[in-house]
Formats: C-alpha cells, structure tokens, sequence
C-alpha cells in the first residue's frame, strides 16, 4: 500500500505527546459514553441553547429549559465539560468549538444519525463479524445475509438515517459527475445498484435525450418506482430486476455509459471483480464506465480519512461482512483484472469522491 500525500506524511510519524495519547487511549476507552452524552446534547437542544445565549446559561437555566432535572443536567453538563464540547466561567456554560460543531455540521449530524440509529447496536458483534467473515450486527435488525435484502424492512427511523446518510454523500457530488459523464453525451445509461432513482433522475433532467436503466435487487426497484413516479423524465427510467452477487447473472448489452455510484464499496474485492468482469463483456469500444467512490487515501484532509476508515466497519458488522471503503490501488486492481483501464481518474468532487473513468483494454 502506497499513500500519497497528506496522508503520506500525516500516517508516518507519532502525532501526539505523550499526554495527548493519553488522553486519547482514555477517549476511546469511554467512547460510547461520550457519543451518547453528545447526541443527547443535540437532540435535548442544549448546544443550540448556549449558542442561543452568548452571555452564557447557569446549569439551573439549562435543565428549566431541557425540561430536565438538575441531576440529568448536571452529569450532562459535567461529561460535556471534560469532553470539550463545552466550557465554562463564573458558574455559567458556554458552547466551545467542538459543540458548535456537533450542532452546525451537516456531515457531524449525518454521521451521528447514521452512527447511533444503524450501527450502534450492531457494532457489539463487530468482533463476530470480523472472525466470521458475516454482518452479524444485522442481526439486531433482522435475519437478512445483507443489509440490501432488508432494507426495504429496516424500521422508519433506521432507514430515515441509512438513506440520509447515504444521499448527503452522494448528492453533494452529482453536479460535478454529471458533466463528466454528459461530456460523451451518452443517450443510454446502465445505472448499476440505482437505489431509490435518485442519480437516474438527475440524469434524465439534465439531458432531455437520455434512458437510463437501473440495474438492482427487484425490491429496490419497486422502491425506485415509487420515488419516481411523478418525477420529470420518469418515463426515460427503467428497470433491470437481478442479483448482482449472482455471477451467471449477465450485464445487459447496448449502453454507451455504465454508472457505479458508491456501489462497489458494498462487494468484497473478489465480488467487486466478477461485477466489472460482466461489466467489460457488454461494453464495446467507445462504451465508458465510470466508478464513482469515496477512496479515503485520495482525500484532501485528513479528517474525511478518518470517518471513511471508520464507516468501513459499518461494512463489516452491519452490511454485507466482506466490504469497505476502498483503497484507491485496490480498486485499480480490480478494474485492471477485468479487462478494463482507467482513461482518467478525477479527484476533489463533492465532499470527497474520485470518479475513475475506465474504458476496454
């Protein structure tokens, strides 16, 4: 594995003291106390108070205004203290830097959410999950092999987080993509594991000529259908119903784009492979297929690094067992073993993603 800069230079070295590690190692050891009290702090509006209030609250004022009592308030108040989210002067509470954060971050409230309605409970078989090679987290959910199977059935709230959090990513790249993709002017597009429409949609309104298919599980597609069905340009989206982990299962032949949105971070190395290999026997020359992911060695700052080496375990515990956020040199791999080349690789969309545009050896 070879890393480029920053995180070249970020990963090589001790990055803190001695007491900075210290402090550290003691973080980690109480984290789920400290993600709980933080998220608490959010949802009971305690943060959005004290940045209401610049004068500062007393600890008597913010549990009137929480609708909590002193006792709640007061361990609350003192867990957020010495975790640094807030501070605190002549007997009054402040937001500090990190609160303000936690409150104003649209990333920080996506990841929370994600975090704490589909991980949380199914991170405590992560230790299973890594020995067995299944998402034995999932299991807290339902007796599904993948999250993808169950997803239509996750409750209200967990599929508010999952689609939430897997659209905030996406959507902030897509006007970036489209004129990568729209440069070739393609009229058919095969989007692989299309999810609920939402990139199909805004293909089909940015260009008034193009059909865009959606190849996914028979389930997502219904789910597809009924986001789209009064949209502009519903009429240029179809279905292709199949299992993609099926490797008898064909890729339908014709399309001039073949579209990959933060699909093949859901497949093991060895899956993500046979895809592009079935992928590569329905193209033809001037076809272009395109892999749009979030590779964490490829980002600009090294705190999206971080979350995404992170979410990487939501792909072991809860999704799928054998998946993850790529390395950028492992997916050139497997696009160099399925008979494909990248023609060019484009980095600094959105909040972070890399679009690989490949094309036949």
């Amino acid at each position: 594995m070879k890393l480029e800069s920053p995180q070249k230079e970020i990963y090589a070295k001790e990055r803190f003291s001695a007491l900075q590690a210290q402090r550290l190692a003691q973080e980690i050891a109480f984290g789920p106390i400290v993600f709980q009290v933080s998220r608490l702090m959010v949802k009971f509006s305690i943060f959005k108070m004290l940045d209401e209030h610049k004068e500062g609250m007393t600890m008597e004022e913010i549990a009137e205004a929480a609708n909590l009592s002193i006792y709640s308030a007061k361990v609350l108040l003192e867990s957020s203290l010495t975790i640094g989210t807030i501070l605190m002067r002549d007997d009054k509470f402040f937001l500090a830097k990190a609160g303000w954060f936690l409150l104003n971050d649209d990333m920080a409230r996506v990841n929370m959410d994600f975090n704490h309605d589909v991980n949380y409970l199914g991170l405590f078989n992560l230790e299973e999950a890594l020995l067995n090679g299944k998402p034995e987290g999932l299991k807290v959910f339902g007796d599904w092999p993948t999250v993808y199977e169950g997803l239509s059935q996750l409750p209200p709230q967990v599929q508010k987080s999952w689609f939430g959090f897997d659209h905030f990513y996406s959507d902030n790249s897509f006007k970036q993509a489209l004129e990568i993709v729209f440069k070739n002017h393609p009229k058919t597009l095969l989007d692989v594991g299309g999810n609920t429409g939402r990139w199909a949609t805004q293909c089909v309104q940015y260009d008034a000529e193009v059909n865009v298919t959606i190849m996914d599980l028979p389930q997502q597609l219904e789910m597809m259908r009924e986001q789209t069905r009064n949209l502009e340009g519903a009429n240029r989206i179809h279905g292709h119903g199949c299992n993609l982990l099926d490797r008898s299962v064909p890729f339908p032949e014709g399309f001039e784009a073949i579209w990959m949105s933060q699909f093949l971070d859901c497949f093991s190395e060895e899956e993500v492979t046979s895809i592009l290999s079935r992928a590569a026997k329905s193209m033809n020359a001037q076809s272009k297929l395109y892999i749009m992911e979030t590779f964490w060695d490829r980002q600009r700052f090294e705190t999206a690094s971080y979350c995404l080496a992170q979410i990487s375990l939501y792909f072991t515990a809860i999704a799928n067992g054998n998946s993850k956020m790529y390395y950028s040199g492992d997916m050139a791999r497997c696009v160099e073993e399925a008979g494909l080349k990248i023609d060019t690789l484009y980095d600094g969309l959105g909040l972070g993603h890399s679009i690989m545009q490949c094309s036949l050896k």
